[in-house]
């Protein structure tokens, strides 16, 4: 039966026909469906013989512009149609006719769901305070626990800056601690004029290419600028995708660039755990490996190269010797020991082991066979993209995966030309590096730094704030300068929370519960009662950027949106700036300096500012840093003012600023929400990553390393690795590490078999259905996609288990339970959990029961302090308890 067959038979809710239509669109995106072109500006009947989602006739109403701002990698057009102030309905791009070389930048499930978001009926709609929280008697125990009672926003702001005042009195700015993401944030601007604090930073997202890439010659951290222009794609025949599903992840234009290359006739292979829905849009060849395995399986290909490079040519000795340093003792850096290279160490010259095809196969899963086959197809006379995401980096001890994936990716030439690329891609550049062709301006506003400069790993927060010892390796604020680790201890008296979800989106969720109880004050400033709300003392209402002036955001290198104010703030939420200015006040700082102009200027900087690539052309094909170029690393003349803006725009704005002339008017933008650079296949914005440097090395070297080369044998990168205190066997070559909770780990004794008392892996993916824990709350998503816990059909079999069952998951950490899916799409002795379910933990079973990945998870770390919570060893077993499903759940709205 068909999935709209389906729905014409259920006795659906109007919510479930929601959650199903939601579903659909899904589809439709991903099968190229685009959306008929509309007029977008001014008041815009709509014709509609039907009721709109308000259960009303359908109205004439304003279209605008709202914000789809959430992390996904997308940020794509997001319209809304606006009647007296009530939001009527949404759609997505059609300001213009969608192709493959100028693609509609269409919304996936989750901008479809903003609407359902910003007008939640558990939106944090008033200041709050925990009942039994007095400065004078904090009773930290209750955190977690209490009930909540209503204050003004007078009261809440006064008891922030008096906690805030005493503690530093008392203390000093160290006892503040801002989470990883406050501090990238606007009360970042707040702790820093009010003396500094101790901040958080984390590899959550890069992984261990936060480092890795930088010093091996490969590109900046995140792996950015490896990887050729979308159109190149077109010419690539085969595809080895590494753990990468932006179908779920990137839901805007990256899925449709795979399916442009595979209509274009390319060949696919999926490196994964589980069979996504990724490589089943494209149609892949499955080569199932373990969660945290890839450095074991490249070290396979790179020996089976070797191997059969006699028989097959597979490697182009040619570039390799041009380009790299390290591969063998006749191509070391200067003043390395020749002993130390990486093909002595695959042929088993340091250690006795030789890393070949079956060695692979103990440690990846995947048969040696289809090692041997894969180093045949990725050999030089294929025309190969080598792409992987960050997600392999999520793992403890996969530091030298970025410098392996480059070695593999240098042995066949697969470098600098069209056709052949070997990348790190994911978020908004999946598939289409390149300089960016349209930039925004800056906001305008001066920085505040943070004068304590003192820095705590994500994973190592929690212990510093009860008293544990952390590393610091006096991290820069580029990310690029470190010094030796200097273990230190921090004496916390507050944390505070400025958006996000750290308590949830972050491993060791327990441990957090025990730190936040421990500290002196606890306040949050968000819009849900998300865990930091939950944990805290005081909480203040935020409201959403659909409640705010407007901004700009961008999902690709090839596009910028302006999106509006769309409705005015509801309840008692206020803007994060207004937060941060009232509460700078109360503690006597000077407001021209937190914030010497308002949003609506700072917005009219950015579209001023706004540059575009000239239609000309580019004139470097150098490497970039796709993910932050703002066209400095190119030359001037490449860019021009994008926007007309006249003397009647500034005073209709009302801001300070000067007319210029430029490529749109301004008035065309405001309309449209969007410009986007008209695209087609041959044009001038081609970009093919290491074009220059494979062409000319000596002329062109890489910016990335000390050599200027890409090297396989580098001892920054050890050198900077091993001295940031977290491990000290990191080796110049790429090596095999044994990761920490791996495949091995679930085994009492690896070599015999025996499994151990935690027999499965289970690893972690980001969800359709959620940005991290962003719309984890929204009971349309939560229907639409279930989050299941997968399990493979002959591990299920074992244990009893159906589809439908409930299971419970258990880590040394913690337990969490989760319906089950039977299936063959995850390899036997993998489980899959998705990434960002909220906890519903409770604290007397200790038994999480919303399927939470975190609470599985603790502090252990390694290498570059890795947030290493893609995959954890666990057991389970079949549990009788009924779990009521996420979306008929009650939602978490806190009574007053």
């Amino acid at each position: 039966m068909g999935f709209l067959d389906r729905i014409g038979e259920s006795d659906l809710s109007r919510r479930g026909f929601l959650g199903a239509t939601a579903a659909v669109a899904a589809g439709a995106a991903l099968a190229g469906c685009s959306n008929k072109v509309e007029e977008t500006g001014g008041e815009t009947p709509v014709e509609s013989t039907t009721v709109d989602s308000m259960g009303r006739d359908a109205v004439t109403g304003e279209w605008k512009t709202g914000a789809c701002w959430h992390n996904c990698g997308g940020r794509c057009l997001n319209k809304v149609l606006v009647n007296d102030g009530v939001v009527i309905r949404q759609k997505t791009d059609d300001t213009h006719e969608d192709s493959v070389e100028f693609p509609q930048q269409r919304g996936c499930v989750r901008g479809r769901s903003q609407r359902k978001q910003v007008f939640a009926e558990d939106r944090l709609k008033y200041p709050m305070k925990r009942v039994n929280w007095s400065p004078e008697n904090p009773n930290r125990e209750l955190r977690g626990k209490d009930s909540w009672e209503r204050i003004s926003w007078d009261e809440a702001l006064t008891y922030i800056a008096n906690e805030m005042t005493r503690i530093k009195d008392a203390y000093g700015n160290r006892a503040f601690y801002l989470d990883s993401w406050t501090m990238n944030g606007e009360y970042a601007r707040l702790f820093g004029l009010f003396g500094g604090f101790i901040n958080g930073w984390g590899t959550c997202s890069f992984g261990n290419y936060t480092m890795a890439p930088q010093f091996v010659g490969f590109s900046a951290a995140g792996g950015f600028g490896t990887c050729n222009d979308r159109f190149d794609l077109e010419n690539v025949e085969t595809f080895v995708l590494i753990g990468t599903n932006p179908a779920w992840s990137s839901a805007g234009m990256p899925p449709n660039i795979l399916k442009a290359a595979r209509d274009a006739g390319a060949k696919f292979i999926g490196v994964d755990p589980v069979y996504n829905e990724t490589y089943s849009m494209v149609g892949a060849t499955w080569v199932p490996v373990y969660p945290g395995s890839d450095t074991a399986l490249l070290l396979g290909v790179a020996h089976s190269m070797i191997a059969q490079d006699d028989e097959h040519g597979l490697i182009d000795w040619d570039f390799l010797y041009k380009t790299t340093l390290g591969f063998d003792a006749d191509h070391m850096p200067e003043g390395a020991d020749p002993d130390e290279n990486f093909r002595d160490y695959l042929m088993g010259t340091f250690d006795g082991v030789v890393k070949d095809a079956e060695w692979a196969s103990k440690h990846c899963g995947a048969p040696a066979e289809t090692i041997l086959e894969l180093a045949r197809t990725i050999g030089k006379d294929n025309k190969v993209a080598l792409l992987t995401s960050w997600a392999t980096g999520r793992t403890n001890n996969s530091d030298n995966f970025a410098q392996l994936l480059m070695t593999v990716g240098a042995m066949g030439g697969h470098m600098g030309k069209s056709g052949h690329c070997t990348s790190v891609t994911a978020h908004n550049t999946f598939a289409n590096h390149g300089p960016n062709l349209v930039v925004a301006g800056g906001s305008g506003l001066p920085g505040i730094p943070n004068e304590v400069n003192d820095y705590v790993n994500d994973v190592q927060a929690w212990g510093m704030c009860l008293g544990e010892p952390y590393n610091y390796t006096g991290q820069s604020n580029d990310g690029v300068e470190w010094q030796p680790c200097d273990m230190r201890t921090a004496d916390i008296h507050m944390i505070f929370h400025g958006g996000g979800n750290r308590l949830q989106s972050r491993q060791a969720i327990l441990k957090g519960i025990e730190a936040h109880r421990a500290v002196d004050f606890v306040a949050t400033a968000t819009t849900f009662f998300t865990n930091d709300a939950k944990y805290s003392d005081i909480v203040l209402p935020v409201n959403t950027e659909w409640e705010r002036e407007g901004g700009i955001s961008s999902g690709n290198k090839e596009m910028i949106i302006m999106y509006d104010h769309v409705v005015d703030s509801l309840y008692e939420s206020q803007d994060d700036q207004w937060i941060v200015a009232e509460l700078g006040k109360k503690l006597g700082l000077d407001a021209s300096t937190l914030y010497p102009f308002g949003r609506k200027q700072q917005l009219f900087n950015m579209v001023a500012g706004a540059t575009v690539a000239n239609e000309n052309g580019l004139s470097s094909s150098k490497q970039v840093n796709a993910f932050i170029d703002d066209g400095s690393g190119n030359a001037e003349n490449d860019y021009e003012t994008l926007f007309t803006i006249t003397q009647e725009d500034i005073d209709r704005w009302g801001v300070e600023g000067t007319p210029q002339e430029g490529r749109v008017p301004l008035t065309q933008f405001e309309q449209d929400g969007i410009y986007q650079v008209p695209r087609s296949r041959g044009d001038n914005y081609g970009f093919i990553a290491f074009k220059d440097f494979a062409e000319d090395p000596e002329a062109n070297p890489t910016e990335w390393s000390v050599s200027g080369k890409l090297e396989i044998h580098s001892q920054t990168l050890a050198d900077k690795v091993n001295g940031m205190g977290y491990v000290d066997n990191v080796k110049p070559i790429p090596t095999f590490i044994e990761p920490v909770d791996g495949h091995e780990s679930t085994f009492a004794d690896f070599d015999s078999g025996v499994k151990g008392e935690y027999p499965f892996q289970v690893v972690t993916m980001h969800y359709m259905g959620r940005s991290h824990t962003t719309f984890g709350n929204i009971a349309q998503l939560q229907e639409a996609f279930v989050s299941p816990l997968m399990i493979n059909a002959a591990d299920a079999a074992e244990y009893g288990i159906k589809t439908g069952d409930t299971v419970l998951v258990t880590s040394e950490f913690g337990r969490t339970l989760r319906s089950a899916t039977v299936t063959n799409r995850i390899m036997p002795g993998v489980l899959g959990l998705m990434h960002g379910s909220w906890s519903d933990y409770d604290e007397e079973n200790n038994l999480d029961y919303g399927g939470s990945d975190n609470i599985l998870f603790g502090t252990k770390t390694a290498g570059q302090g890795t947030t290493g919570f893609n995959t954890m060893i666990v057991k389970i077993e079949k549990s009788d308890i009924e779990l009521t499903p996420d979306c008929d759940k009650p939602r978490r709205i806190v009574e007053l």
